[in-house]
C-alpha cells in the first residue's frame, strides 16, 4: 500500500536530522514506499469551503551533508493525501490553532490527520494533565499572583511555567521565603494578565526528566530521561541537559495505562509523556520527540510502530 504522505513542519533545512523525530517519521515512510510531501504552516490556506495548500514533492537520506531534496512547488487540496503529520513545534499561538482549523477539514473530507485536530486544540500540554490527578503531584494553574504565591509558600518549594512553552523556556524554580518570588510571579503572569501552572517541586528532577513515548495508546518500553546540566534544575536537552536511555519501571507503566485511553479515545496516535520520579508533568502532543535518541540507544523502530498504526486504521 502506497500513500500520499504530507507533513507540516518547520523549515526542513534548520533541522537537526540526529535528533529530529519528524525525520525519523519521513525516512520510514520513504522506505516504506509511501510519498511525501512537505509543507510549512504558511503553506495551508481555505478556498471555498476546501482545505488547499501549496505543497513540494519530498526525498530525505539519512545524510547529515544532504537530508533532503524538493521538488517543485504545486497546488493542491489536502484531501489528496492520505494523511498529514501535524509536526509544526510551538508556539501555540492563534495562527497554529487557525491550521488545526484547516486540517479539520482535510479531515472532515477523508484525510487521516496525526494528531487529530481537535485534539491538538483541547490537549494543552500542561494543561491536559488535569485529567490525570492520581498521576500528578499538587498543581495550580492560576493568574492570581498571591494565591500563586500561597501555593509556594504551602509546598515550600515549586516550579512554575507558563502554558504555552516549550523546551524549558520561562521555568522558574522558587522556594518559600526566596526574595525573588514577587518580581517573578508578577513577570511570569505579566502582572495578572495570564495563566501559568504551579507544581510542587519533584526532588527527582536529579535523576532526569523521563520522556516516555506512546503509539496508538503503546508505551514504547524505554524512555529517555533527560539530565539536568550542571548548575540549572532543567532536563531538556534544549537547555543542555544530557539523554539518559532506561527501561520503564513499574509507576511508568502505570502511569501509562492511565493516559492511554484518553489519547486513543481523542485521536492522539502520537505522545510523549514528562515523567519526573513518579509524576506526570506533562503530555506533549504537538510535536514529541527523543525516536533519534531511543531507536539508536535501544535499536528499536518507534516510527515503524507508528506507521503501522496509521496503515490499519487507512486500512
Amino acid at each position: 500500500m502506497s500513500l500520499i504522505v504530507g507533513v507540516v513542519m518547520d523549515p526542513i533545512a534548520a533541522i537537526n536530522i540526529k535528533k529530529d523525530s519528524t525525520f525519523a517519521m519521513l525516512l520510514e515512510a520513504q522506505r516504506r514506499g509511501h510519498r511525501l510531501r512537505y509543507m510549512q504552516l504558511e503553506d495551508l490556506y481555505l478556498r471555498d469551503g476546501e482545505a488547499r495548500s501549496r505543497q513540494r514533492g519530498l526525498q530525505v537520506e539519512d545524510d547529515p551533508a544532504a537530508w533532503f531534496q524538493l521538488d517543485q512547488a504545486s497546488d493542491g487540496p489536502l484531501s489528496e493525501m492520505d494523511v498529514v503529520l501535524m509536526r509544526k513545534d510551538p508556539p501555540f499561538d492563534m495562527n497554529y490553532v487557525y491550521a488545526t482549523y484547516l486540517l479539520e477539514l482535510a479531515q472532515a473530507a477523508g484525510t487521516l490527520v496525526v494528531n487529530d485536530p481537535q485534539a491538538l486544540r483541547d490537549a494543552n500540554e500542561k494543561l491536559f494533565t488535569a485529567w490525570f490527578p492520581q498521576c500528578c503531584v499538587p498543581t495550580l494553574v492560576s493568574r492570581d499572583v498571591s494565591a500563586l504565591r500561597e501555593f509556594v509558600k504551602q509546598q515550600r518549594k515549586a516550579v512554575v511555567k507558563p502554558l504555552d512553552g516549550m523546551g524549558g523556556q520561562s521555568i522558574f524554580q522558587l522556594a518559600d521565603g526566596d526574595p525573588n518570588t514577587n518580581v517573578i510571579l508578577e513577570t511570569i503572569t505579566a502582572e495578572g494578565q495570564e495563566w501559568v501552572m504551579a507544581q510542587a517541586y519533584i526532588e527527582e528532577i536529579a535523576d532526569g526528566d523521563k520522556r516516555i513515548l506512546l503509539v496508538d495508546g503503546e508505551a514504547v518500553p524505554y524512555a529517555l530521561a533527560r539530565i539536568p546540566g550542571d548548575g540549572d534544575f532543567r532536563g531538556n536537552l534544549a537547555r543542555g541537559g544530557r539523554g539518559v536511555g532506561l527501561p520503564l519501571g513499574e509507576r511508568d507503566r502505570w502511569i501509562c495505562e492511565q493516559v492511554a485511553p484518553e489519547l486513543r479515545r481523542r485521536g492522539i496516535l502520537f505522545a510523549g509523556l514528562d515523567v519526573i520520579g513518579d509524576y506526570l508533568t506533562e503530555v506533549n502532543v504537538t510535536s514529541p520527540t527523543c525516536i533519534r535518541e531511543l531507536d539508536a540507544e535501544f535499536d528499536l523502530n518507534i516510527a515503524g510502530q507508528l506507521f503501522a498504526a496509521i496503515e490499519d486504521k487507512i486500512g
